[in-house]
């Protein structure tokens, strides 16, 4: 919420500074480089206490590189950023990451977490899992195929029901949902056996959790 930049001084001056505190090499090379690379090239002149909330977030982050640490510790990044600033900035992350940085993120933002991360920490009051988003999606859930048909799906569910592979079989209106274990290998057999029993097959996809859902299940599981 406050990102500790002197107010008075300029953008520029407030990274020059912190650039030769962290001894930085080419400060004024590495200054005017994430001005850039953060949009704030043409606002460097002008004092920190003017830029918006979002604005001071950037150059906070700028600050945070310009020694090009190996170890990145960001706290709600794109907090107070509007769309096409925390665009810029997720962009900029996985950038950094490209050059194989690490980077800790902090966030309440699950949909953020999910897209930056290779992998997630979920805290309640302690931590609870540490996983890949993909890892803890099996974890809980296991890989469950959705067959998508043109009619109700519930008079179809007896087709799929005695397969030994089919470990749970459900119908949500007219989606066929199927827990499996290795869908690549059984899916042409579930769909044949659809197709000659005469369903109209629509869509056949993965369903897929997302960190959001995740994370309420994992909730549900400690309050049960």
């Amino acid at each position: 919420e406050t990102p500790g930049l002197y107010d008075r001084l300029s953008a520029w001056k407030n990274l020059t500074i912190y650039g030769r505190l962290y001894e930085a090499p080419d400060v004024p090379g590495q200054v005017e480089k994430y001005l850039r690379l953060l949009g704030l090239w043409e606002r460097r002149n002008d004092p920190a206490g003017t830029f918006s909330k979002g604005m001071k977030q950037k150059l906070a982050i700028a600050r945070a590189l310009l020694h090009e640490p190996r170890l990145l510790f960001l706290d709600e990044p794109t907090a107070a950023l509007d769309p096409e600033a925390a665009k810029l900035v997720r962009d900029f992350i996985l950038d950094v990451k490209e050059q194989g940085r690490t980077i800790f993120l902090t966030t309440h933002n699950l949909e953020e977490a999910e897209r930056l991360c290779d992998r997630v920490a979920v805290f309640q009051t302690q931590l609870k899992v540490v996983d890949s988003v993909a890892g803890l999606r099996g974890q809980l859930y296991g890989r469950q195929v959705v067959f998508h048909l043109a009619e109700p799906a519930a008079p179809r569910i007896s087709l799929l029901q005695t397969l030994p592979y089919a470990q749970h079989v459900a119908a949500d209106d007219n989606k066929l949902v199927v827990a499996v274990d290795d869908p690549e290998t059984h899916n042409p057999e579930m769909i044949r056996l659809l197709v000659e029993a005469g369903v109209n097959i629509q869509f056949v996809g993965e369903l897929r959790h997302t960190l959001e859902d995740i994370y309420l299940q994992l909730v549900q599981d400690e309050q049960d």
